[in-house]
């Protein structure tokens, strides 16, 4: 069943692999055109971290994330109003992700 010890597979003098390949398990498959990013969890980012931007970094959608990183520090706190309300539409009304893809559920 396994070569003898010292031996590593298709080194047994006959050129052949006996040892079964190693594969890993596929990742989990979505439907086609639907984003790997959960809508709940970009939600929830964007209601508890809102300031940082937290729920748009983890969508993919970088640019509007940073955005709301800056418009928080130069109102010094107000502006993470805006990422918690984000975070609300995004669990109500869902989104995309940053190739445009919509999130699951």
């Amino acid at each position: 069943m396994f070569p003898p010890y010292g031996r590593r597979c298709g080194q047994d003098g006959s050129r052949s692999l006996r040892c079964p390949l190693m594969t890993t398990p596929p990742y989990q498959q979505y439907p086609q055109g639907v984003s790997d990013k959960s809508k709940v969890v970009a939600g929830i980012l964007g209601i508890l971290l809102g300031f940082f931007g937290a729920g748009r970094f983890y969508m993919g959608d970088t640019k509007t994330g940073v955005l709301q990183l800056v418009v928080s520090v130069v109102t010094c706190g107000a502006g993470a109003l805006w990422g918690t309300i984000d975070g609300i539409l995004i669990l109500v009304n869902g989104g995309v992700d940053g190739q445009g893809r919509p999130l699951r559920d």
